[in-house]
């Protein structure tokens, strides 16, 4: 028999049976479940199975987690059922069906930056790294940089920059080619599209402030301004958008025998021109609001609240899925101001959750059962993935959520109070710390010191005050 044959079995039954499910796939941790009837779904007895960890509903899918042997899990499930799974990208549009508008707008902004993360990430830890050994004067008693006395390093320095302006300044060619992926579009057209928002004939975007005359395309009838949007998120979205849409649309009309040649045509060249004539400008607009919106609203003198809330809030937000929004905020932030102060928090939050998990081993550190749950859970959340953490544990608690949401806050009001900025995202765990400004990291892992140590003490003594209020309610 197959390991997990018998809870196969009764998930099957659990979740409505085998004509409930529309369609079936599964992540690194969690089964992903989409159901014509989501309300037949028993959530409880679907928790109740040893090999479940918790549930959620997420962008229109019934989320199963399961762990590390989720792709055992997987198989074993498939073959129980005698139904065929599909691939991720299968489910999502399956699971559109059962969403809102916004919920839809959501998960498309969501399935853009995704596949950007980890080239994101690994420019922050060279920007940090740069940072570190180009500016902090560590040598001769804190006179000269690393750089300043060293030819080696001086020489890994400028390499890496290489790395670091591919990844930022060309990230417009990131989202239009993302965008294009995901829209089932031309991928070379959207590739080209961004090159064309940050070609080296366009002037720079960080030089535009400074520049005393900005070039022109002159048509006679008309000039338009030739500025590059390097490191723009806005305009580059609406870019690709707009190819996709002009893509779609043409293909449909234009005879196939003809369709390589016409359509490419029809629809890069329009996109492009109105790209740097409408909605370039448009974008960098909408992106300069949104970036001085929330960089005035933490650096104001109630950046304190704003702080408090979202590191309050934040947590709750990645249960609606409302979290991945947070993405195009701070590489706005990124290409606006060279660092994102919103992104140390999210790290914070996610640090906080695994801090709970933390506690509850603690109290939970002689039920065997319970450790096989919580202490993966707890490694993974400050690892930066937080979904076992909050659905296996925070959340069928209660108490060490709140826990969690509260010292996450503090860990926010100080980290903002005292400026903290990231370089780019990171990791969002113990490790982000690497992705802080060099200057800031010290006050950072102060942060961090905070988001651990309060989740875990205040876990511990909200569950000496429910052991008491339970206590009591059974003498009465």
């Amino acid at each position: 028999m197959a390991k997990f044959s018998n809870d196969a079995k009764l998930l099957l039954e659990y979740v409505g049976g085998k004509e409930n499910i529309s369609a079936v796939t599964h992540c690194a941790t969690r089964m992903r479940f989409v159901l014509a009837e989501p309300k037949e779904a028993d959530v409880k007895k679907i928790e109740s199975l040893k090999s479940v960890k918790g549930t959620f509903t997420q962008a229109g899918q019934f989320q199963v987690i399961i762990g590390n042997e989720v792709s055992i899990f997987y198989n074993d499930f498939v073959e129980v059922a005698g139904i065929d799974g599909v691939s991720k990208e299968q489910a999502k549009v399956a699971a559109k069906g059962n969403m809102n508008f916004m919920q839809r707008l959501l998960a498309n902004l969501a399935e853009i930056f995704t596949p950007l993360i980890p080239a994101l990430v690994v420019g922050g830890l060279i920007l940090g790294f740069r940072n570190v050994i180009g500016d902090i004067k560590l040598l001769d008693g804190g006179t000269k940089t690393i750089v300043e006395v060293s030819q080696f390093w001086s020489g890994v320095h400028s390499f890496l920059w290489l790395i670091g302006e591919a990844i930022f300044h060309f990230l417009p060619v990131g989202i239009t080619w993302s965008i294009s992926k995901k829209m089932g579009t031309t991928q070379i057209l959207g590739i080209i599209l961004g090159i064309t928002l940050v070609s080296p004939q366009l002037l720079n975007a960080y030089a535009v402030a400074g520049a005393k005359e900005i070039p022109v395309w002159n048509f006679g009838f008309a000039q338009v301004q030739m500025i590059g949007y390097q490191a723009q998120v806005i305009p580059a979205i609406l870019a690709g958008f707009l190819l996709a849409i002009l893509e779609k649309n043409i293909r449909k009309v234009i005879p196939e025998y003809i369709s390589m040649i016409v359509v490419p045509f029809l629809s890069l060249v329009p996109t492009v021109l109105i790209a740097h004539t409408v909605l370039g400008p448009i974008g960098w607009k909408i992106g300069s609001g949104i970036s001085y919106v929330v960089y005035n609203a933490l650096t104001s003198s109630f950046g304190w609240l704003f702080a408090a809330v979202f590191g309050f809030a934040y947590a709750p937000l990645v249960i609606t899925g409302l979290h991945h929004m947070t993405n195009a905020i701070d590489l706005q932030l990124m290409g606006q101001l060279g660092g994102t102060n919103l992104w140390p928090m999210i790290a914070l939050s996610n640090i906080a959750q695994g801090s709970a998990v933390l506690a509850m081993i603690f109290i939970n550190r002689h039920d065997e059962e319970e450790k096989q749950v919580s202490i993966p859970a707890c490694i993974s959340c400050y690892l930066g993935v937080t979904e076992p953490a909050m659905f296996g544990i925070n959340l069928k608690y209660i108490y060490p959520f709140l826990a969690a949401m509260t010292g996450s806050a503090i860990a926010a009001v100080i980290s903002v109070g005292s400026g903290v900025m990231a370089n780019s995202i990171g990791v969002g765990g113990l490790p982000g710390i690497l992705s802080i400004k060099p200057q800031f990291m010290l006050t950072f892992a102060l942060c961090m010191v905070v988001a651990i140590a309060v989740p875990f003490v205040l876990t511990i003594a909200l569950s000496k005050r429910k052991a008491i209020k339970d206590k009591a309610s059974l003498n009465g």
